[in-house]
């Protein structure tokens, strides 16, 4: 006797829908974004935040999600230790900064997956801001030795 293909169980959650693609969610019968959109009704980090059709939270949330881009920089090159420091507190210091640093990266890219285009603009715009005040030349005072003062933390990898 042939196994009949009607028998199966259907999966408990509704499947990712790629033409219109959204992603449909049970909690609130709300659909999730799966590719770029543009609007300001996005959610961005947290449940509810920055709210629906509210063009001055969404403005506040993308000031938000650039201000932890550039902070995500300003640890990343800057260098906040004496040199003859105490190493274990130093070393301490480093590791509490580094994990400051990997949270608030993954912050960043939580709020990229919120796939608005406007956060993604807004973490682009705050990673070259950051870099450009803290991690390239124009606003360094001494540039000419070839010798670079080291940032307090090791370079992010990406793998």
């Amino acid at each position: 006797m042939a196994a009949s293909h009607h028998n199966i169980p259907s999966p408990p959650f509704p499947a990712f829908n790629a033409s219109t693609g959204f992603m449909p969610t049970r909690r609130r019968k709300m659909m999730m974004h799966m590719t770029f959109f543009w609007g300001h009704s996005a959610e961005v980090l947290f449940s509810g935040w920055p709210g629906r059709d509210n063009p001055v939270m969404y403005a506040l949330s993308l000031l938000c999600v650039f201000v932890l881009a550039v902070l995500v920089e300003l640890l990343s090159h800057c260098s906040f230790f004496k040199p003859g420091a105490n190493g274990v507190a130093v070393g301490f210091l480093q590791t509490g900064l580094y994990t400051l640093r990997s949270g608030l990266s993954y912050l960043v890219m939580l709020a990229v997956m919120s796939f608005n285009g406007g956060v993604f603009l807004a973490v682009v715009a705050g990673h070259a801001v950051g870099f450009l005040l803290f991690g390239s030349r124009a606003f360094k005072k001494s540039y000419g030795s070839g010798i670079d003062r080291q940032a307090s933390l090791p370079p992010m990898t990406c793998g």
